[in-house]
């Protein structure tokens, strides 16, 4: 059996034996990464009633099945991912790559102005493994959600974005510091130990 068989079969028993994966499937929620969100948002009340979110690197949708939910009947959910996801209710999606022009616009198109209260992004690049490859990728993405939090955040918004420590890392941080008027990076319990996945808590927006 290959190397990468081997690494693949233990993924998996991982994986299915997983207490987030099976609790996740009981609940009927689209993925594990909801529970993420859920104790980040129990913790700082990032979502309330009435909000309207930008969910970045959506699919599989658990993230904007999750933030429907709390912002209820009168908030509202735009989502976008370069993959498609299964239609979720009263969520509008918007499918491309971010980076892309024609994704932006559409985007800037349904949120004009500035109304959005919240900006969460799970968005992460296929991992290669190798760190030189995938640190580039990922700063890239967190560098991305960061500059359309500042495009389209109310003042006193706020976002949560995936990073991953490593070059960039730091410069990322000092740049939301400068933005928003509290940021610290937390690693909530249902992401897997060995992940050196965290997330950027950027909160009260300032124009500046």
């Amino acid at each position: 059996m290959s190397r990468r068989s081997k690494s693949s079969d233990r993924w998996l028993k991982e994986h299915f034996s997983d207490p987030f994966v099976q609790r996740a499937q009981s609940e009927g929620w689209r993925s594990r990464a909801v529970f993420k969100l859920e104790e980040i948002d129990r913790r700082e009340r990032l979502l309330r009633p009435g909000q309207t979110c930008l969910d970045l690197g959506a699919a599989p949708g658990a993230w904007s099945q999750y933030a429907r939910g709390r912002v209820g009947r009168n908030g509202r959910v735009v989502a976008t991912d370069i993959l498609a996801i299964p239609q979720l209710p009263g969520v509008e999606f918007v499918q491309g790559d971010l980076g892309e022009e024609e994704v932006l616009n559409e985007l800037l198109r349904l949120l004009p102005g500035r109304q959005v209260d919240i900006v969460l992004s799970d968005m992460a690049p296929n991992l290669s493994g190798v760190d030189v490859i995938d640190q580039p990728r990922s700063a890239y993405l967190a560098e991305l959600a960061l500059e359309m939090s500042a495009r389209i955040l109310k003042p006193g918004g706020g976002a949560l974005i995936k990073v991953f420590q490593g070059t960039g890392f730091r410069e990322l941080v000092q740049s939301a510091r400068g933005r928003f008027a509290r940021v610290r990076v937390v690693k909530p319990v249902a992401s897997r130990s060995r992940s050196p996945e965290m997330y950027l808590l950027a909160m009260q927006f300032r124009l500046v």
